[in-house]
Parts: structure tokens; sequence; C-alpha cells
């Protein structure tokens, strides 16, 4: 990955890509970008891939602990978001989750527009936090 002036020249290859989306007129704000929580309900979709690999059930968003927007999101941008786990919880998990651009224009370039840190909590059937089932031990 190259860095120039919060430009990329290429996606990053050491996180997970979990979503892909390209957003529309009717997600702009007066301005012309797009909305801050339209990219704040994708950053939550994207983030919930993971924990949904680990939970073994139902879960929920509990915090928002980190969210930062770097860079406007312009309709018609291609936005990859990528996910990694940060920590696991006895009944929490936290990923951080990275918002990168290829503009509809500048295609080839890459920028890096939102990141955000969110932890889930795994859930029983009447809402309460339950334990997250450890992995099987690998032989």
């Amino acid at each position: 990955m190259v860095y120039t002036h919060d430009m990329l020249t290429e996606l990053p290859t050491d996180k997970e890509l979990v979503l892909k989306v390209i957003p529309m007129p009717g997600d702009c704000n007066a301005n012309g970008d797009i909305f801050g929580g339209w990219v704040m309900a994708q950053v939550d979709l994207a983030g919930s891939v993971i924990p949904a690999r680990y939970t073994g059930g139902r879960f929920a968003t509990v915090a928002v602990n980190e969210f930062v927007f770097k860079q406007p999101v312009r309709v018609g941008d291609l936005l990859s978001f990528y996910g990694h786990v940060e920590r696991i919880g006895r009944t929490s998990i936290t990923v951080r989750i990275e918002v990168f651009a290829e503009r509809m224009h500048d295609q080839g370039r890459v920028i890096k527009v939102t990141e955000a840190q969110l932890t889930y909590v795994a859930i029983d059937e009447q809402g309460r936090p339950r334990p997250i089932p450890k992995p099987p031990a690998v032989s």
C-alpha cells in the first residue's frame, strides 16, 4: 500500500474485503455529498459480517467507539469496506472498518474516506448478552 496525501495506488491486501457499494443520488445531502448517516449504516453492515462468524447466533451493535470521516463520499464512488477483528471478549467482539473510495472520474486511484471501530455483543433470544462460543480446538 502506497500513501500519497491520503491517496493510495491500490487497495489494502492485509485486511478482509467485507462489502462493496456505490452510493446513488438519493443518498445525498443538500451539499451534494453522501449523507454521513448513510455511510454509518453501511459501516455497521460491513462490520457485522465479521462477528457473524464468531457469535453463533444473534448479536447486536452496542457501541460505535470511533468514527472518523476523512474525506467526503460522492455519488458514483466505488466504496470498498475492509475489516478486521481488534478484540474478542467473553460476550463482545470489536472490529475496525476502513472505507476506501475509487472516485468515478479518477479510476485506479483510491482514497481512504472513513474509518471506524464498532463493538457487537452476542445476545440470546431475549436480547440478553451471552458468551461467544469458543472456536473448536485445532489438532
